[in-house]
């Protein structure tokens, strides 16, 4: 047996961009968005002094990377860096190893992919005083980025709402990824949602509210609970997922989960007086004790209107005593290994209310074909 083992990505995403164009505005809210987000970001601000070759590190960063947001800017095909590092993204798209989102920001798609104005003038400079070999593989990686469907700034109102767009796609592949790696999907989970969904009433404009999920079974309990924050996240000003709170917790003083809590929150520190007025939501995974909830609570109740807490836990008699009265209960939560269902019922639709709006019919038809696997699997 060969001793090649596969590479784990380091990151999520590795950006390419010119910072003479995009580092003060594009890449700087870009930045900030996917790691508030908690999405691993690769940005080198670094340039390629001439003569020099781009380092192991670098290529590593690259191929270690589950996407590559490539941000093609006026200047971008000026640098000898960029076009270096875009052939070395290419080579691994070509692979199949990296996924390529490229941004035209402030250039025409079309000039850039036969080449033209601009980028014609700045490879005129490139073929005088670099090998002609070199050259043309950077034409022909530029061509090749050009050809891939991306996002045009010219189509966006501003940076923000493009911004935005780019990170919720990148967050919502993410967890598909994630679940495609754990080798199945949850059963049903188009009724889940649908049950959820009551609950949550995410127009709502009163206090906080605290909604409970009990289920057996860690897995499944904290795969749903994942699936219901990458849904729903978008819809509040900071949210925060708390990964095992048992774990996190455990041996140390409760203090440490607001401490936890308020490094994750938005990856800085946030006083209780800005979250006071913010629309938070906060998914507290795998919680198995009172003092927890307690120590959270300190934190939640100051948040503002519209707020939502979620707990998970196997411990129904946890929910009793801390008098959550918001509870969706399910008795054990079963993966199934129908890929693309997940992407299915998750992401057909481009906002969340009319994800989550599936109709009855819909949600019978997957109900039947849940019972069919049943039916066809031997134990």
């Amino acid at each position: 047996m060969s001793d090649t083992s596969i590479t784990i990505p380091k990151f999520d995403v590795f950006l390419s961009f010119r910072g003479l164009d995009t580092r003060r505005n594009l890449i700087s809210f870009l930045y900030k968005d996917l790691v508030r987000r908690n999405i691993r970001t690769f940005k080198d601000d670094k340039e390629l002094k001439h003569g020099r070759r781009i380092s192991p590190e670098l290529v590593r960063a690259i191929e270690g990377s589950r996407f590559a947001v490539v941000v093609v800017s006026v200047n971008y095909a000026a640098s000898r860096w960029c076009l270096e590092e875009l052939v070395k993204i290419m080579d691994f798209e070509n692979k199949g190893s990296i996924t390529v989102m490229p941004i035209f920001y402030g250039v025409d798609p079309c000039h850039v992919r036969r080449q033209i104005g601009v980028v014609a003038e700045q490879f005129e400079k490139h073929e005088s005083r670099e090998d002609h070999e070199k050259v043309l593989s950077w034409r022909q990686a530029l061509t090749n980025l050009a050809s891939i469907s991306g996002d045009c700034s010219c189509k966006w109102e501003d940076d923000s709402k493009m911004v935005d767009e780019i990170t919720d796609r990148i967050s919502k592949e993410l967890m598909i990824d994630t679940t495609r790696r754990n080798g199945s999907d949850l059963e049903g989970i188009a009724a889940h949602m649908k049950a959820l969904h009551r609950l949550l009433n995410l127009n709502s404009k009163k206090s906080v509210r605290v909604i409970g999920i009990w289920a057996r079974g860690y897995n499944g309990r904290s795969a749903l609970a994942k699936f219901v924050y990458q849904n729903i996240c978008q819809h509040f000003e900071s949210h925060c997922f708390l990964e095992s709170v048992k774990r996190i917790s455990q041996d140390r003083h409760m203090s440490h989960l607001h401490e936890e809590f308020m490094i994750r929150i938005q990856g800085e520190c946030l006083s209780k007086l800005r979250l006071k007025n913010q629309k938070v939501l906060l998914v507290a995974d795998d919680v198995n004790k009172l003092e927890q909830l307690d120590a959270l609570a300190e934190d939640f109740n100051c948040f503002g209107p519209g707020s939502i807490v979620i707990i998970t836990t196997q411990d129904k008699q946890l929910l009793i005593s801390s008098g959550i009265k918001l509870v969706y209960e399910v008795e054990l939560l079963r993966f199934q290994n129908v890929r693309g269902l997940f992407r299915q019922l998750a992401f057909r639709e481009k906002d969340i209310s009319a994800a989550f709006e599936l109709s009855l019919d819909r949600a019978t038809n997957v109900a039947m074909e849940w019972l069919g696997c049943l039916c066809g699997r031997s134990d």
